[in-house]
């Protein structure tokens, strides 16, 4: 069974950065597109980015496009998020997912979270001064 454990949360001042880790464990990433969501207390979970496994192709929610990156290395079982320019807006606990695919990384693939089957336990990021 596919496995997420997610690291690289904190505390970080507004304006700074951050690296989030989502290291798979059970099956192959190549069978799977790779989701990375977040939810801040009292509210829904929703997507912020996801990489396809079919064609690389990558999905940012608005909010945080131009400022979040993610990259996957199959080989090492691992999804990185690249998160810069942060903002209080961006606290939240960050949880990476899988779907089996293969799709490609749309708004709508990507921001379905009941999609997902396989979650991580997410890992807590705080944006404040």
């Amino acid at each position: 069974q596919l496995q997420f454990v997610e690291s690289g949360g904190g505390l970080v001042q507004p304006g700074g950065s951050l690296r989030l880790s989502c290291a798979a464990s059970g099956f192959t990433l190549d069978h799977y597109v790779i989701g990375w969501f977040r939810q801040a207390p009292g509210k829904e979970r929703e997507g912020v980015s996801c990489i396809s496994n079919r064609d690389g192709s990558t999905y940012y929610a608005d909010s945080v496009k131009g400022r979040f990156t993610i990259s996957k290395y199959s080989a090492e079982k691992t999804v990185y998020l690249q998160m810069d320019s942060l903002t209080p807006a961006d606290t939240a606990v960050y949880y990476c997912a899988g779907l089996w695919g293969p799709f490609a990384a749309t708004q709508s693939m990507c921001s379905a979270v009941g999609a997902f089957r396989y979650w991580g336990q997410g890992t807590e990021v705080t944006v404040s001064s």
